[in-house]
C-alpha cells in the first residue's frame, strides 16, 4: 500500500509540474519545431541522404532522445557538424543501407561510453571556452542566415558551420546574394525582426508568442503576393515530402544492412561517429546548462545513453546520426521553455506535420526561419558578453576570445580544441603557484561538513567538487570555506554558487566563508621569481 501511494504521488507531481509548465513548453516546442524543420532537410541535403533521412532523426532526437535524456532544455537532432562525416562515409562504404549499420553500432558505443561513466569528461571543458564556442556559433549563424534573410536560398539551411565541401561558402553566399536580393523575402525578414525584438516589450501583445506572429505574417505575404511580380518562387519556401498513401510511406524508411557487420571500415565509421557526436553532444550539454535560468544540471552519462538508443532508433529507421544541438537548444531557452517536454512536442510537431500539413508547411517563407535564427545568434554573441568576458581577466578573455574566432574560421570542434589548448596554457601558468586541491572534514558527529579549499582552485578542480557536493547527503549543513583561497577558478565559483541556490530543494543548508565573486589571477612571489632565476 505504501509503495503504492509513493507511486500515485509522484505521478500526481509529475502531472502537476506537466501542466504548470505547458503553456511555457508548448510555444517554445512551436518555435523549436520551425526551426528544426529546415534544418532537417537542408542538413539530410548536405549529407547526400534521403530528405527524409533528416526528419527521422528530428523526431527520433525530440521523442526518444527527449524523453530518456536529463536535460531539460537541449534539442536533439542531426547537426551540420557530421555532414562531412556522413557524406564522407557513405561515399566509401558504398551505400546508404551500410551507413545505417554504422549508425546502429555508433549507438552501441555511445551507451557503452554513458555506462562506463565516461560522460564526466564534460566537466573538463571550461566556462570561457563554452562561452566562445556559443558566440561563435551565433557568428555563424548571423553570417550564414543573411543571405536567407534575402532570398538567397541556394544552399537552404545549415547551422553549425561555415562551409562545407561541394558547397559554396558563407561568405561567398552572401556576396551572391546581393546579387540574387529578392525583394519580399527581406521585407519579411525585415519585418520578422522588427516583431521578434518589439512584439515582447507590448505586454498586452505578449500573450502571443512572437514566432507565431512571424510565421503568421510570412505565410500572409506569401500569399498575398502569390499572383504578382513579386511572388516568392518554391526555393524560398519550406519543402518537406508529400506523400500519397501508407504504401508510398512505408516507402521512405530504409533498413540498414546487417550482412556488412564483418567490415573493419563499417567499424571505423561507426567509431568516428559515436567520438565525435558524443564530444559535440557533451558540449552542447554543458552550453544549454549554462543557459538555463534556472541553473539545472544535465547527467551527462545518462545523456550519452539516451543519444546512444536515439542513434540506434534512428539507424534502424533510415535517419541520420544525431546530436544535442546548439542552434535549436538556444531557440528552446530563448522561447521560454521550462522541461524536456518542449523538445518532445517539437518532436511530435515534425511527426504530425508530416502526416498531416505538409502543404501548409510548405507555405511558410524560409525567410520567417532566418529572422528566428538571426535573432537567436544576436543573442548569442551580444556586445555585452564580450565586454564582460573582458572584465573577468584575460586568461579568460584570450581563451573565449580565440575560441570565437577558431569556431567561425574552422568548425566546432576545431575551434573548441584550439580554445582549450589556450585555457590549458593558462590553468598551467596559474597551477605553477599553486598545486593544491582542496580537502574535506566533518565536524563531530552532526551531519555538518566544512570543505576547506585549497590556495589555489583550478577548473580541473570543478568535476571533482561537483561529485562532492552531489554526493552530500540531505538534511547536511554545509560550510564551504575559502579563508585560504587566493585564487578560485570562475567555474568553481558558478559551480558552488549553484549549488547554493538550489541546495534548499535537498533540504541542505549552505554557508560560504570567505568566497569573493570573483578572484583576479594572484603574481609570483617576487621571491619564488629569484628562486627560479637562481
Amino acid at each position: 500500500m505504501g509503495n503504492e501511494h509513493s507511486t500515485s504521488s509522484r505521478f500526481e507531481v509529475k502531472k502537476y509540474i506537466l501542466k504548470k509548465n505547458l503553456k511555457k513548453d508548448l510555444p517554445s516546442s512551436v518555435v523549436v519545431f520551425l526551426v528544426a524543420l529546415p534544418l532537417c532537410l537542408g542538413i539530410a541535403l548536405a549529407s547526400g541522404a534521403p530528405l527524409f533521412a533528416g526528419l527521422i532523426a528530428g523526431i527520433v532526437g525530440g521523442v526518444v532522445v527527449g524523453l530518456l535524456s536529463g536535460s531539460q532544455l537541449s534539442v536533439s537532432g542531426p547537426a551540420a557538424g557530421l555532414t562531412a562525416i556522413v557524406l564522407g562515409a557513405i561515399a566509401s562504404l558504398g551505400s546508404y543501407q551500410i551507413f545505417l549499420l554504422a549508425l546502429v553500432l555508433a549507438g552501441v558505443f555511445q551507451l557503452v561510453l554513458g555506462l562506463i561513466r565516461a560522460g564526466t569528461i564534460g566537466n573538463y571543458f571550461p566556462s570561457s571556452v563554452i562561452t566562445g564556442m556559443l558566440a561563435g556559433i551565433g557568428l555563424l549563424l548571423i553570417r550564414k542566415q543573411l543571405s536567407h534573410a534575402v532570398g538567397y536560398d541556394k544552399d537552404y539551411f545549415l547551422d553549425e558551420s561555415i562551409s562545407q565541401k561541394g558547397a559554396e561558402n558563407a561568405m561567398s553566399a552572401v556576396e551572391n546574394a546581393f546579387n540574387s536580393i529578392s525583394l519580399t523575402a527581406t521585407i519579411i525578414s525585415v519585418a520578422s525582426l522588427l516583431i521578434l525584438i518589439y512584439w515582447p516589450k507590448i505586454k498586452k501583445l505578449n500573450v502571443v508568442p512572437a514566432p507565431f506572429v512571424v510565421v503568421a505574417l510570412g505565410i500572409t505575404v506569401a500569399i498575398v503576393s502569390k499572383n504578382s511580380n513579386y511572388a516568392l518562387a518554391q526555393e524560398h519556401m519550406v519543402n518537406i515530402p508529400i506523400f500519397s498513401g501508407w504504401e508510398e510511406f512505408k516507402g521512405l524508411f530504409t533498413s540498414p544492412d546487417f550482412s556488412a557487420v564483418g567490415r573493419w571500415d563499417v567499424w571505423v565509421v561507426a567509431a568516428t561517429i559515436a567520438v565525435v557526436a558524443s564530444l559535440e553532444t557533451l558540449l552542447g550539454i554543458e552550453a544549454v546548462d549554462k543557459m538555463d535560468p534556472i541553473k539545472r544540471v544535465t547527467p551527462t552519462n545518462r545523456e550519452l545513453i539516451a543519444q546512444g538508443l536515439g542513434n540506434i532508433t534512428s539507424g534502424m529507421l533510415g535517419g541520420l546520426p544525431m546530436t544535442s544541438v546548439i542552434v535549436r537548444s538556444s531557440a528552446n531557452v530563448n522561447a521560454g521553455a521550462r522541461t524536456k517536454m518542449s523538445a518532445v512536442y517539437h518532436g511530435l510537431l515534425l511527426l504530425l506535420s508530416l502526416l498531416l500539413i505538409p502543404g501548409i508547411i510548405n507555405m511558410i517563407p524560409l525567410a520567417c526561419l532566418a529572422a528566428i535564427l538571426l535573432f537567436t545568434g544576436y543573442k548569442l554573441t551580444r556586445i555585452s558578453l564580450f565586454k564582460d568576458m573582458y572584465q573577468k581577466g584575460w586568461d579568460q578573455f584570450i581563451p573565449f576570445l580565440v575560441t570565437v574566432l577558431a569556431v567561425v574560421l574552422t568548425d566546432l570542434l576545431k575551434g573548441v580544441a584550439i580554445g582549450m589548448a589556450f585555457s590549458i596554457f593558462y590553468l598551467l601558468r596559474t597551477n605553477m603557484r599553486n598545486p593544491f586541491f582542496y580537502k574535506v572534514q566533518e565536524e563531530g558527529n552532526k551531519k555538518n561538513i566544512r570543505i576547506k579549499l585549497a590556495e589555489e582552485v583550478s577548473f580541473l578542480n570543478k568535476a571533482a567538487i561537483q561529485v562532492l557536493l552531489t554526493g552530500i547527503p540531505k538534511e547536511t549543513n554545509v560550510i564551504i570555506d575559502g579563508s585560504n583561497a587566493r585564487y578560485i577558478d570562475p567555474d568553481v565559483l558558478e559551480t558552488i554558487f549553484n549549488y547554493k541556490h538550489n541546495a534548499y530543494t535537498k533540504g541542505i543548508i549552505v554557508t560560504l566563508e570567505h568566497i569573493k565573486s570573483n578572484y583576479v589571477v594572484p603574481k609570483l612571489n617576487n621571491k619564488i621569481v629569484e628562486e627560479i632565476n637562481n
